[in-house]
């Protein structure tokens, strides 16, 4: 399979946009595949060390995804454009190999392929990512990235709960045989990827020129926003790790709000999700300005916790049903959580003008998010098992809307105050003596 030549289109036209988001849709559908379909299956019956079965998969998974997410920071940051497509495809390749092996290996040891499972995909997105970033369109490109993300899931279920019931196709070897079919689909898009142009001159004009970082300019980068950045990946962390809970263990919170059987309302639900970012999504992409656009970005996180605060206090008092009450949930974790996946880096290195790409710190996110989704999964697991997975749900709802709330609060006034310190420090003397002078 070449990747050299190019079909030709032209940068930023609307069938640029509609290729790309197509491209990115698919790949990252097909990546989910090979991640998402083993936890349609519910492993009835099997029990390991007193614990579900399935909930070991669940942390194997994400332990080896983690692991994933620090090693691809090196990877997505310093990667060539020669490299990318062969990098997705390898990578996605040796997670589907990782299901045939937990097909085969019998109960325990298959645990340790789910893990086998998560280290090579986690690099995916950051992957992807560098063919979106630093365009004009960025944020109607990634808003298609991220909205896969939230569709998929729900899709990658349904798919798998059909080869399960529909098919007969036993739940060991499911996610396998799911991962298989996607595999076509992974070699188109990644050609529909490679035939995206590079940045044009108006790109570098508004967004700054991007490239592959070594190590000592990552680390310079890192230090120049220590602060900021240990603001925002603390809120990310909250995100990433209410989002995986609630994603991973939908069915179980289904069932503990009375909707046994009912998992896919899951993905019903996250249709107005989906909507409402992409109509945010395209109202931010038309803000020029990067800094305006970089505080819509908080101004978004903060309506975002709110909403799922007081989403969550509406249904405690009983005031809102539970479909209503998830559908809020959704609605504020992803108006918080969309433009921090990816945008916020994007538009941050736009606004201070840092030369390098934004690839390698959204991996870098997604490192510390996972990590603590892997502590609440711990903690759920082995700490609280006395609690329902509804149950920690509500009260997890509780203190991630109001954590996120202050940590989105800091962040707003961390940068605004980064931003006017640049802003003095690069204005010329005689502009700072009108300046005093007023």
């Amino acid at each position: 399979m070449s990747f050299g030549r190019k079909i030709g289109i032209s940068a930023n036209s609307f069938f640029f946009v509609v290729f790309a988001t197509v491209a990115s849709f698919l790949t990252y559908t097909s990546m989910y595949a090979v991640r998402k379909a083993f936890t349609a299956g519910t492993f009835d019956g099997r029990v390991f060390a007193g614990m579900d079965y399935k909930v070991w998969l669940v942390i194997a998974q994400t332990i080896g995804y983690t692991l994933s997410k620090w090693w691809g920071i090196k990877i997505v940051a310093e990667n060539t454009p020669r490299q990318r497509p062969w990098y997705i495809l390898g990578l996605v390749t040796a997670g589907i190999l990782s299901l045939l092996l937990f097909a085969l290996i019998p109960a325990p040891y298959s645990i340790i392929c789910l893990f086998l499972n998560g280290l090579p995909i986690g690099m995916i997105f950051g992957l992807v990512f560098n063919y979106l970033e630093g365009r004009r369109t960025t944020e109607i490109l990634v808003a298609g990235l991220t909205i896969t993300q939230i569709f998929s899931s729900g899709f990658v279920k349904s798919v798998g709960r059909f080869f399960i019931h529909d098919l007969g196709v036993p739940d060991l070897w499911m996610p396998f045989l799911v991962g298989l079919i996607f595999f076509p689909v992974l070699l188109l898009s990644v050609w529909m990827l490679e035939q995206l142009p590079a940045q044009d001159k108006a790109d570098i004009q508004l967004k700054s020129k991007r490239g592959a970082m070594t190590a000592p300019e990552r680390r310079t980068f890192v230090r120049n926003f220590l602060a900021g950045l240990f603001i925002f990946m603390f809120s990310y962390i909250l995100m990433t790790a209410y989002r995986d809970y609630r994603d991973n263990f939908a069915a179980e919170i289904w069932e503990g709000l009375g909707f046994k059987g009912h998992a896919d309302l899951f993905t019903l639900t996250e249709i107005p999700v989906s909507a409402v970012i992409l109509l945010l999504m395209i109202f931010l992409q038309r803000i020029r300005d990067n800094m305006k656009a970089f505080l819509f970005i908080h101004y978004m996180g903060i309506a975002g916790a709110a909403i799922l605060l007081l989403a969550t206090c509406c249904y405690a008092a009983g005031w809102i049903s539970p479909v209503l009450w998830i559908s809020a949930t959704g609605v504020g974790l992803y108006i918080a959580y969309v433009p921090a996946n990816t945008i916020f880096f994007e538009r941050m290195i736009a606004v201070f003008k840092y030369p390098g790409n934004a690839g390698f710190i959204v991996v870098m996110a997604d490192f510390y998010g996972y990590s603590g989704s892997l502590g609440v999964l711990l903690y759920k697991s082995f700490g609280k098992q006395s609690l329902s997975y509804s149950s920690f749900f509500l009260y997890a709802s509780f203190a991630v809307g109001l954590m996120l709330l202050l940590a989105q609060v800091g962040s707003c006034i961390y940068f605004s105050l980064k931003n006017k310190k640049q802003q003095a420090h690069t204005a010329t003397p005689v502009a700072r003596l009108e300046m005093s002078d007023v």
